[in-house]
């Protein structure tokens, strides 16, 4: 079996020497083959990573399958929070991409129940990290609204990103269309961005999207 390995430092006085040795252990004693090495040293709580993101970008760039599965040597590892992991997981799975977390028993195979109860637990708790973060937005655009109302924003309060935007603005319009070609065409995602003028996080949750659902309306192209 063809492998990927991506690892994650936080600091670049850290070492990365321990992972890899332990993913490259884990591969020779399984015969399988290590095709690929991703890696950042890059804080947890980043949402890019340069190296998580070109080994998405090789699952629907290439025009056949690298690798058949990705490993990691813990699950912090893959993403900066449950939900963040999951989803990165769900990515792979769209791609038919095993994923294995070694010094803790995770593995999206099949034949491995005991690791696929794991992920149901995992995902069990990344429903509630969801629907916290759901609560906590709602929550706090209720008293954005209402400070909004009142008179406050832009004097003695202001919005996180110091904009001071009123609530509920219509969302930016944009060609997914002209997303996929620019894709194709090899541009960096944060270059797309801002050709197209939307965020980065817009630009990747869309990819994302289209690689789960290809057939649906984001993989017609429609604007949305």
């Amino acid at each position: 079996m063809k492998v990927a390995l991506y690892v994650r430092i936080s600091t670049p006085d850290q070492n990365a020497d321990l992972q890899t040795r332990e993913l490259t252990d884990y591969a020779e004693r399984q015969g399988w083959t290590i095709v690929a090495n991703y890696s950042d040293v890059i804080s947890g709580a980043k949402a890019r990573r340069p190296g998580l993101d070109k080994l998405k970008a090789d699952l629907s760039a290439l025009p056949s399958r690298k690798f058949d599965c990705v490993m990691v040597w813990k699950l912090d590892r893959f993403g900066r929070s449950v939900t963040d992991c999951l989803a990165n997981i769900e990515l792979l799975e769209t791609h038919e991409i095993r994923f294995i977390a070694t010094s803790q028993g995770i593995d999206t195979d099949s034949k491995n129940p005991a690791a696929r109860f794991m992920l149901v637990v995992l995902s069990a708790a990344a429903e509630f990290e969801r629907t916290l973060i759901v609560e906590r937005s709602q929550a706090g655009m209720a008293r954005y609204r209402q400070d909004y109302e009142a008179g406050k924003v832009g004097r003695t309060v202001h919005s996180r990103t110091g904009k001071d935007l009123p609530p509920h603005r219509p969302k930016r319009v944009f060609d997914r269309e002209k997303l996929v070609e620019l894709h194709r065409q090899g541009m960096s995602l944060r270059k797309i961005a801002k050709k197209l003028g939307v965020g980065l996080g817009t630009v990747s949750r869309t990819l994302e999207d289209l690689c789960k659902h290809p057939s649906g309306p984001g993989g017609r192209g429609r604007s949305s």
